[in-house]
């Protein structure tokens, strides 16, 4: 029973974390002085752009401008930004201590005009109402907002991502986090306005940081800016690391152990405490012929309940992937193994084709 009680308080810790604090449809007025700049980093997007530059031509809120900044891509994504007229920087040379989404990203604020700055990653899919709907929302917050988007996938091996992505939103959503000086944002999406930003100097001020986004909520925590994160749900989404197996193991893998240094204590705990039973009630297939098989299963089937509750805010799974969490928890061991090994041993994580040093800015 004791087994059993481990799992039942991990699925606790679950409902814990999670609060349901989803972008809600904007409407009404207030928006005739708004002038949004989108800043989209690319690097080799040519997939996903169309899909991204396509929504913001359909926005109920139209753009003020989209700057896309060209980061030495090798594939069609100045020809493809350009062709849906947006405007596109070709980055310079990478300066000695910056990183390469950093510099990308201030290179885009510099050439932008807008009192509303927007960051978008490429692979970002966003509803009509989308970027109305983001404004709303940071105008009734303050501060600076993100959003965690609804993971769209299509197949199998992209939904590996499950734990994952759930863990990315117990993070985003711990009702610890709100008082933890450090709290993160979500990189993907975060809208701004821009006095808030050149109050932190920007990402310049973060240039060397890997995990940009949360180091930057917390350079607008310290200055006293509000920092506010959603949940996409139909608004804001994404396919990500589509291009396969690999490119999940590095995107994943280059932030997994860094990204717990920001986390306050209480969301650490009952992220350990999830995490725990997650694994425990997997053990039930090693243990089949076993007294331990029943209280095994019954804590398996309620994680399998859980994920299946909880989903619908998360993103598309499947059916299988939930019933076999297991394949997605081998995934999240893997890959939490290959980041340490990353950090620790090589002090560095690959990503696009780079290779950024770690742990040179931490605790400063």
């Amino acid at each position: 029973m004791t087994i059993l009680a481990l799992c039942v308080i991990g699925c606790l810790c679950g409902f814990l974390l999670f609060r349901k604090n989803v972008l809600m449809v904007g409407h009404g007025a207030g928006l005739d002085k708004v002038m949004l700049s989108i800043i989209i980093p690319a690097r080799n997007e040519a997939y996903n752009l169309p899909h991204l530059l396509h929504a913001l031509k359909i926005q109920t809120l139209e753009p003020f401008e989209v700057i896309v900044v060209d980061d030495f891509s090798e594939d069609e994504t100045k020809e493809i930004a350009e062709s849906y007229g947006a405007t596109v920087i070709t980055n310079s040379c990478l300066p000695q201590g910056w990183t390469g989404k950093n510099w990308a990203v201030w290179n885009g604020y510099l050439h932008a005009s807008g009192n509303l700055i927007a960051f978008l990653d490429a692979d970002i899919r966003l509803a009509p109402r989308a970027l109305e709907s983001l404004v709303k929302a940071r105008n009734k917050a303050g501060g600076v907002i993100s959003v965690v988007p609804f993971h769209y996938t299509e197949k199998l091996v992209e939904r590996l991502a499950l734990i994952f992505n759930f863990l990315g939103t117990f993070a985003f959503t711990s009702p610890f986090e709100k008082k933890n000086p450090q709290k993160g944002l979500y990189g993907s999406c975060i809208l701004t306005t821009r006095e808030d930003y050149e109050t932190i100097k920007g990402h310049e001020s973060i240039k060397s940081e890997m995990l940009d986004d949360l180091n930057l909520g917390a350079a607008f925590r310290k200055a006293g800016i509000q920092v506010t994160n959603f949940i996409g749900s139909g608004l804001v989404s994404f396919r990500m690391y589509s291009q396969g197996i690999k490119s999940q193991i590095q995107g994943f893998g280059k932030g997994a152990v860094l990204s717990t240094s920001t986390l306050s204590v209480g969301t650490i705990v009952l992220i350990a405490i999830w995490v725990a039973g997650l694994i425990v009630s997997e053990t039930f297939f090693l243990f089949i012929n076993t007294s331990w098989a029943l209280p095994l299963f019954i804590g398996y089937l309620l994680y399998m309940l859980q994920l299946f509750y909880l989903v619908k805010y998360v993103g598309v799974f499947g059916f299988i992937m939930p019933v076999l969490h297991i394949l997605s928890t081998l995934f999240f061991i893997f890959v939490m193994l290959y980041s340490v090994y990353q950090v620790v041993f090589l002090g560095h994580v690959s990503w696009k084709g780079r290779q950024v040093k770690v742990g040179s800015r931490r605790g400063q």
